[in-house]
C-alpha cells in the first residue's frame, strides 16, 4: 500500500508540474518515510537496508548510500506520505538545514560536507569519502554550536547551517584511496574516530608489520636458544631462564613501541 501510494503521489506531482506554469523547485520536494527512531531535523539518512520505506541515520560505513536529509514538512510546500500519522520526511535536493560537526575544522561557505564518524552528522569534506551530501551556504566554527560530542578521542562540535543539499561524489576524493582495502580503513578509523589517508594507513600498516616480526623473531630466538642452552648446560638454568626473559621483554618493548608508532601515524 505504500508503495502505490507513493507512485500515485508522484504521479500526482508530475502532472501538477505539467499543467503548472511555474515548474516545481527540486527544494520544494519531501518524501516521507518511516523510521525505528526519532530524526532531529538536519540529520544525514540512508535508506534502511532492510526495508527501503525506512530511513536510518548515515554512518561512515554507509557514506556510499547517503540519500537525504531529514527537514520539517513545512519546509517543502510539497510533500509525499502515506496514511501513517509519524512520518520522517527527507529532501535529496534543495536548501535546508544541515546539522555538522567541526570534526574536520571549521567549515566555510561553500565547502563540501560529507558524513563524519558521529551518526547522521556531517563535517567539512576530506580526500577519503567517495560522497558528498552537498554544499555550505554558510560558516559553522563551532562559536555557535547546539551540543557537542566526542569523536574519538576529542571534543567536536555541532550545529546547524544553511547548506544546498545534493548527493554526488567528491571532487576532491584521492584516485589512492579506492585501493585502499575496506579492512585497513575500518580498522584505522576505528582506531582514531575518523577518516584516515590511505598514505598514513600503509605507512602505519608496514610499522606494525616489521614491529610485529622484529618482536615475534627475536622472542622465537631466544626462547629457542635459551632451551637448547638448558639442555646442555643444566647447571646454568637459573641466568638461562634471566636471559630468555630480558629477551622476551625486550621483544615486548618492541611491539609496544611499534603499537605506539602506529596510532601516532594514524593521528598526525
Amino acid at each position: 500500500m505504500k508503495k502505490v501510494a507513493s507512485a500515485i503521489g508522484l504521479a500526482g506531482l508530475f502532472m501538477f508540474s505539467l499543467s503548472s506554469p511555474i515548474a516545481l523547485d527540486a527544494q520544494q520536494f519531501a518524501q516521507g518515510f518511516d523510521s525505528d527512531q526519532t530524526l532531529d531535523r538536519g540529520i544525514i539518512v540512508v535508506l534502511d537496508e532492510e526495508d527501503s520505506d525506512k530511513v536510518v541515520p548515515a554512518t561512515l560505513e554507509r557514506v556510499e548510500d547517503l540519500y537525504g536529509v531529514v527537514i520539517n514538512p513545512n519546509d517543502a510546500p510539497v510533500t509525499l506520505a502515506n496514511e501513517d500519522a509519524e512520518q520522517t520526511f527527507v529532501a535529496t535536493n534543495g536548501r535546508f538545514r544541515l546539522l555538522v560537526s567541526t570534526q574536520n575544522g571549521p567549515i566555510e561557505a561553500g565547502d563540501f560536507i560529507t558524513i563524519s564518524s558521529l551518526e547522521g552528522i556531517g563535517m567539512a569534506v576530506d580526500d577519503i569519502a567517495p560522497l558528498v551530501i552537498g554544499r555550505a551556504l554558510e560558516p559553522f566554527d563551532g562559536s555557535n554550536a547546539v551540543s557537542s560530542a566526542q569523536a574519538g578521542d576529542r571534543t567536536v562540535q555541532i550545529g546547524r547551517i544553511n547548506a544546498d543539499i545534493l548527493v554526488g561524489q567528491n571532487p576532491f576524493q584521492s584516485p589512492a584511496e579506492a585501493n585502499l582495502p575496506e579492512f585497513l580503513r575500518r580498522a584505522a578509523e576505528s582506531i582514531v574516530g575518523e577518516p584516515v589517508p590511505a598514505s598514513r594507513v600503509y605507512i602505519a600498516t608496514f610499522v606494525f608489520i616489521v614491529s610485529t616480526f622484529v618482536a615475534a623473531s627475536l622472542m622465537y630466538s631466544g626462547v629457542r636458544s635459551s632451551i637448547i642452552s638448558i639442555g646442555r648446560n643444566p647447571l646454568s638454568k637459573k641466568s638461562i631462564v634471566k636471559g630468555m626473559l630480558q629477551v622476551i621483554l625486550v621483544g615486548l618493548i618492541i611491539f609496544i613501541i611499534g603499537i605506539f608508532g602506529v596510532y601516532l601515524i594514524l593521528r598526525l
